[in-house]
């Protein structure tokens, strides 16, 4: 068991893990991830996208990615589904013109057709018979993903029970095929795996209990054992290590 201590710092992260948007904010500097993808998405979104083309952001969190990208507010349609941020989002991206609609990416887009010469989806569901149907011939879907390995050893160690993996269906190459399969030219794409780490315990419950799709189930009382091999780790190593997954496409409507 840990100390006392420890075990109430952890069941306070765990009793205020919320986010707004997608904020990690409150972790900063107590855990690092993505710091040496080999692409920068930005720069690739950029190589595709001009002012005068008619952008649409799918599953677009809080915006904040999306804004990065300066596009001209007027020429920019977002959708969000994830409750916690639909009102954010209302607030936030609306006041800009931007046409902000809710939807899951995995719904029937809220658009009619052949509206967009580019749709970008970062880390995002999607389907891929809807992103075609929006998209103009020529445009481009331009998407970073999640992989179906990401923060696996942090899953194996805090909830060892939990051994199917949540998105098998997550790899390059069967995404690269399904929108081959769809009309789709691949124009671009990589792969890459990238350290996540941790430097303290509570950082990492917070963490876990936020992305509740990746580590279902959890919570500090089920998972103390692995918690407690976590703060070992920390001890001993500076930090709790795993592996993100990422990949992102470049597909061209033909």
């Amino acid at each position: 068991m840990p100390s006392d201590e420890l075990y109430l710092q952890w069941k306070r992260e765990e009793d205020i893990a919320h986010i707004e948007g997608w904020d990690f904010s409150h972790i900063e500097g107590r855990y690092t991830e993505d710091t040496d993808l080999p692409w920068d998405f930005s720069q690739v979104i950029g190589k595709y996208l001009d002012d005068s083309m008619m952008l649409l952001d799918m599953e677009t969190g809080g915006g904040e990615f999306l804004l990065s990208l300066q596009h001209p507010h007027e020429r920019t349609a977002a959708i969000e589904g994830y409750e916690p941020n639909v009102e954010y989002c209302r607030k936030v991206l609306s006041p800009l013109g931007i046409d902000f609609r809710q939807a899951d990416g995995s719904d029937t887009l809220p658009f009619g057709n052949n509206v967009f010469d580019v749709v970008t989806n970062r880390h995002g569901d999607y389907s891929v018979s809807e992103i075609k149907r929006v998209l103009k011939s020529g445009g481009y879907f331009i998407t970073q993903q999640v992989g179906a390995e990401n923060d696996r050893e942090l899953i194996e160690l805090l909830l060892p029970e939990n051994k199917e993996l949540p998105f098998p269906q997550q790899y390059l190459g069967m995404r690269e095929t399904e929108l081959q399969d769809n009309g789709f030219e691949i124009v671009e794409s990589a792969q890459a795996f990238s350290p996540i780490r941790f430097y303290d315990v509570g950082a990492l419950v917070w963490f876990a209990k936020i992305i509740e799709w990746e580590f279902a189930g959890f919570s500090v009382d089920r998972c103390l054992d692995g918690l407690r091999k976590a703060q070992e780790m920390i001890a001993r190593d500076g930090f709790v290590a795993a592996r993100t997954h990422r990949y992102y496409m470049v597909a061209r409507k033909k």
